[in-house]
This record gives structure tokens, sequence and C-alpha cells, in this order.
């Protein structure tokens, strides 16, 4: 994009931004990575187990996200929500990679991804539209629901979903683990975050 055509994309746009924060990446390939997190509010979905507030937000121009995260060592970024793709577009990706970041992106797959990210992450609660990502991470409820959906993905993931029940997780645990060894194409992502508490 020449940098005239970059300024008019971005010239007054704004992101409606639920939390910006510094920690390390939690679940899946890049687990145990600083990264800045940028999360977005709003999601066209409403899962059950969700466990994410991302209704609040408060507005933010592209530059304004930049100078937020500017101050963390890492310069591995990492969007989220809600659901990034109702808001995320290309220039702001390109605007981070002009500052020197490397930007991923957590989906549920409901919407294609702007096509400049470094890393895509899908997590998939229905039928997805973007069917193909560096990491398609399923959330296990149990083995008759692993489906990889269409998707077409560099790693596969299957996470143990939290339930808020502490035997019911370790049924869950037991169960994910069993598959994972039937079918070893899977990996196990586990929520790291949650079990060292960090945000």
């Amino acid at each position: 994009m020449k940098s005239e055509e970059f300024a008019t994309a971005m010239n007054g746009k704004c992101y409606r931004v639920n939390d910006i924060f510094y920690s390390l990446q939690g679940e899946g390939r890049n687990t145990g990575r600083a990264a800045a997190f940028v999360r977005f509010a709003g999601c066209n979905l409403r899962c059950s187990f969700c466990d994410t507030e991302f209704e609040s937000y408060r507005e933010m121009t592209g530059e304004e996200i930049l100078q937020a995260i500017s101050s963390f060592p890492s310069r591995f970024v990492v969007l989220t929500g809600g659901e990034p793709t109702l808001q995320v577009d290309e220039p702001f990706i390109d605007l981070l990679h002009q500052h020197g970041y490397e930007v991923a992106m957590e989906s549920n797959g409901t919407r294609p991804a702007p096509t400049n990210l470094d890393w895509l992450t899908v997590s998939p609660k229905t039928q997805p539209k973007q069917l193909r990502c560096n990491e398609l991470k399923l959330v296990f409820t149990s083995a008759e629901q692993v489906d990889t959906h269409g998707i077409e993905a560099d790693y596969y993931y299957l996470q143990p979903c939290d339930t808020g029940d502490r035997q019911q997780n370790a049924l869950l645990m037991k169960a994910c683990v069993e598959y994972i060894e039937q079918h070893p194409m899977w990996r196990l992502s586990l929520q790291t975050h949650k079990m060292i508490d960090i945000k």
C-alpha cells in the first residue's frame, strides 16, 4: 500500500477496544511467548462456555493503540476478542508491521481474516468461512464433536473445555488425552495462563 493510500485508510478510523495488556500467550503453538494483547470488543457468537468480558470498550485510533503497546518490550502482538475480524483491517496490521510488530490473531473463523497477518489461530464454534490458518484450536467437550470443519492448518490443537467444575474438567482432560493418543495429528493445548494465574 502506498504511503498516501495508507494515511487515507487510517485517517480518523476508530476501533472499539475492550482491553490492552502485556502477558504471556497461554495457549497453542505460541504458549509462553511474551506478547502485547489487544482485545477488541464485540462478538458475533454467544458461546455458553465463554469466560471473556468483551462488551465494554473505548474507541481508539490505530495510532493510539500503537502508542499504548509501544512501551512493552515484546514486538509480538496478539489481536483477540470478542471477535477481532469484526473490526481489524489490513491497514491497521500494516501500521503494526511498519513499527516492527509480528501480528497474530485469534478468531472464531466465521468471517474472513485479513490476509497480511503473520499468524492466525481459528477456534471454530460453528461452520467457519475461514478455511486456512496456521493453527486450528478446538475446545474439546467430547470425542464425538472433534471435527476440523474442513479447515486446513499447520497445527491442530485440542483444548479441554473449562466447565468451572473441577471433577468435570478432570474427566474432559482424560478423554482429551486419550483422544489425542489415538489421533496423533492433534496436540494438547492447555490454558496455562489460568494454571499460573496470569492475565
